[in-house]
């Protein structure tokens, strides 16, 4: 069954998105859909192409997103603040066919290199025609067309992610993956949603996060989706309370500015039944600020990209802060040593996921898919944990280089690539530090030519100019040499 069919049966005037201050109701949501399915016919686009969604987190995102699924199309999320560098590089990589561009991206588009991406023949504005192209607005108007009908097995998503090794790459994320990972985070302890929710998304769409556990489940039962393109801390809580929202899910850097407000209005998350924090490791004295000044229990799950995303659930098991949880139903887990084998209770272990949420590797590169996901099916997720006597799950360590800022992937590998395209860098390493809002922060190491010299500020800004924000260091540090083993790997333990 194809996703798009996921909200069909919902009545047509409930509401299903709540977006820069408008109603969309799940009936208008189906006949724009179904009207931009038949634009995106019009333009050529068949069954499998890729097509790139370049859109903050507004109606524009969501109604393409179905509308792409819904006409069998392959969507891309992609980060509407990244540089164009990156968004060229990115709709190179998967070879798309057709971008669509929200407002947050037109400038990018405007500088974008259209012959770095030569495969893409539709280019659609949301609210604006770029050069040559086309407005969303425009199409929905078009013919509506029948949902393509799709297999499982068939992909519905490639999103972007640094993986559990590697640079960045493309997860294939298969209808059958988004489908059952929904399933299993709803079917767990405390999870059940219901029409009457109103769920809060501030997570990016583009991050699969985002996409499949707030829009999918939100979709999925026919609660309303309260859409926010920025957060800002006390702007948040008026929302939340203006629309009576039940269920916030956020990263903890979300969380961590909500518990360092010096005031807040009173009854601030009165409305809200269930608080969830993930993305990434949830510091534990956030969750107690959370709990002292609201009175409001903070959950924690783990995720990522690969399992489409949810692993474990906290939420109503009486898991202990710190505890990611216990494994969503459908789903299986190993903590394993290093050859291998199964740990004991209370030792550490690699965390090891089997199931039907598993995706089905990354794009054009099986090599990086066989080191992810073993031949029995496991997937290797490269972060450690143990497990207490009551099966509650701890996380640890990775065993990876991955940095992970505010719940975003960041391979120091592809943030090194960029420091060594300026001139004067002669070496350089990257690793991951402690930051007490975003979780990590990106700090460079770096030896520069001899002869030469470089200012820290400029480094950051030529970074920014060709990697997202987030993935750019937060401190360059300039060194006489970066450590190296005897086959002359960087040794990043050492610099941490």
């Amino acid at each position: 069954m194809n996703l798009a069919a996921i909200f069909d049966r919902h009545p047509d005037d409930a509401v299903a998105l709540i977006s820069r201050g408008k109603f969309t109701t799940y009936g208008q949501l189906s006949e724009q859909s179904a009207g931009f399915r038949g634009g995106l016919a019009g333009l050529g686009l068949q069954p499998g192409d890729r097509v790139g969604i370049v859109c903050g987190n507004n109606w524009y995102f969501v109604v393409s997103y179905m509308a792409a699924l819904g006409a069998g199309l392959v969507a891309v999320p992609l980060n509407p603040t990244s540089p164009h560098i990156e968004l060229e590089h990115q709709l190179a990589t998967i070879g798309a066919s057709a971008v669509i561009v929200g407002p947050t991206a037109r400038p990018v588009l405007e500088e974008l290199d259209r012959s770095a991406v030569p495969t893409i023949t539709s280019w659609i504005g949301c609210g604006f025609i770029p050069d040559g192209g086309h407005d969303l607005n425009d199409l929905i108007g078009s013919d509506p067309a029948p949902i393509t009908e799709r297999e499982d097995d068939d992909l519905a998503v490639l999103v972007f992610t640094s993986g559990t090794a590697g640079s960045p790459k493309a997860a294939m994320i298969t209808h059958g993956n988004l489908r059952t990972n929904i399933a299993q985070m709803l079917s767990a302890p405390g999870n059940a949603q219901s029409p009457d929710d109103v769920i809060f998304a501030v997570l990016p769409l583009f991050h699969i996060f985002g996409l499949n556990v707030v829009l999918g489940s939100a979709l999925a039962v026919g609660a309303k989706a309260l859409l926010v393109e920025r957060f800002d801390p006390i702007s948040a809580i008026e929302s939340i309370q203006k629309h009576q929202a039940t269920i916030v899910t956020g990263p903890p850097t979300m969380w961590a500015a909500w518990a360092g407000l010096p005031e807040f209005p009173d009854g601030a998350f009165d409305s809200v039944r269930v608080a969830v924090s993930g993305a990434a490791r949830l510091p534990e004295e956030t969750a107690r600020t959370i709990e002292r000044r609201y009175g409001l229990k903070l959950h924690e799950g783990y995720g990522l990209t690969e399992a489409s995303p949810v692993v474990t659930s906290s939420v109503e098991t009486g898991a202990p802060i710190g505890s990611i949880g216990v494994p969503v139903p459908g789903l299986e887990v190993r903590l394993v040593d290093e050859s291998g084998d199964d740990v004991l209770i209370g030792d550490a272990g690699e965390l090891w996921v089997r199931g039907p949420n598993v995706f089905a590797g990354y794009w054009n590169d099986d090599e990086a898919t066989a080191r992810t996901v073993n031949s029995d099916g496991w997937l290797i997720t490269g972060d450690i944990a143990t497990v207490d006597d009551n099966g509650f799950l701890f996380l640890v360590d990775r065993v990876k280089d991955l940095i992970i800022v505010s719940g975003f992937n960041v391979y120091p590998a592809e943030v090194e690539e960029v420091l060594m395209q300026h001139p004067a860098i002669d070496a350089c390493a990257v690793v991951g530090v402690p930051h007490p809002y975003s979780g990590e922060a990106v700090k460079a190491y770096v030896v520069t030519v001899k002869g030469q010299s470089v200012e820290e500020d400029e480094l950051v800004r030529f970074c920014a100019g060709r990697l997202a924000r987030y993935k750019c260091p937060e401190k360059v540090w300039f060194v006489d040499e970066v450590p190296q083993g005897m086959g002359g790997k960087v040794l990043r333990r050492a610099l941490r």
